[in-house]
């Protein structure tokens, strides 16, 4: 089972995630569908407006010899963000690293580096979210991650008052968030303080920061100027892309990676 992107355009996406085809809303997809009849084999159908139609609850999703839950939720997510699966490999971790999961949803990342070896600290505001990361992590038969029910910038001036390091950290904030005791998050203005406390964690012998999100009219550019600010010079920023194929491809966002292993 894998991940395609099957079509896209007037405003929505079409996905396939092993035995489950997903339409959802897009807003970069500006143009005209290439193949309407696939639309018919949707098996989920969300708008903003109604919510979800179809007869999927939740199912097994398998990718890089692990194994996910995904179900639909009110925000039209379904547990997996699939623009990141192929950048898993630049967050290198040896055995026995520290490293520290911002926002980490349900998982799929904490748990692909724990399987590496490494000594994962979950951070997500939501319970439901992090009650599917544990679930997520024990299937794959990873014991070893530190879960965190917390507002991710409270927890990391915790860190920094703690002196508490990390050799990696991933973050992917939303556009607006609230910690799970109401503290709000607002990414024009919690960014840079976010990243700047964030580097702050960062051990001498750090291998990475990576930072992605999905905010529209945040630009590659904006996260370069952050990241040099905080003197941690980037080795790229990029387009976040779903689809393989050449006229078939869509824009999910923009992301940056930090590494001192040049």
């Amino acid at each position: 089972m894998t991940y395609r992107l099957l079509d896209s355009g007037s405003g929505r996406k079409l996905e396939e995630f092993g035995p489950v085809v997903v339409d959802r809303p897009s807003p970069y997809a500006i143009w005209e569908e290439q193949n309407r009849s696939l639309w018919k084999s949707a098996d989920l159908y969300f708008t903003r407006e109604g919510g979800w139609r179809g007869s999927k609850d939740s199912w097994k999703f398998c990718t890089q010899d692990l194994t996910f839950t995904l179900s639909p939720n009110d925000f039209g997510h379904i547990g997996l963000f699939p623009e990141h699966l192929s950048l898993w490999e630049a967050c290198y971790a040896s055995r026995g690293a520290r490293i520290l999961n911002l926002f980490g949803y349900t998982g799929a990342l904490s748990v692909h580096l724990a399987r590496k070896g490494a000594s994962v600290t979950h951070v997500d505001a939501s319970k439901p979210a992090l009650i599917r990361a544990k679930e997520n992590a024990e299937q794959n038969g990873i014991t070893q991650i530190r879960w965190i029910l917390e507002d991710a910038l409270k927890f990391v001036k915790k860190e920094e008052r703690r002196g508490r390091k990390y050799e990696g950290i991933i973050l992917d904030p939303p556009t607006f968030g609230r910690g799970a005791k109401g503290e709000v998050f607002q990414i024009e203005q919690h960014l840079f303080s976010l990243l700047r406390a964030c580097s702050n964690l960062l051990s001498p012998d750090a291998s990475f920061l990576f930072v992605s999100c999905h905010t529209p009219g945040f630009t590659q550019l904006l996260l370069q100027q952050i990241l040099r600010q905080i003197g941690r010079d980037p080795l790229w920023t990029k387009e976040l892309v779903l689809g393989e194929a050449p006229g078939n491809q869509i824009s999910s966002g923009i992301a940056a990676f930090w590494t001192n292993r040049i």
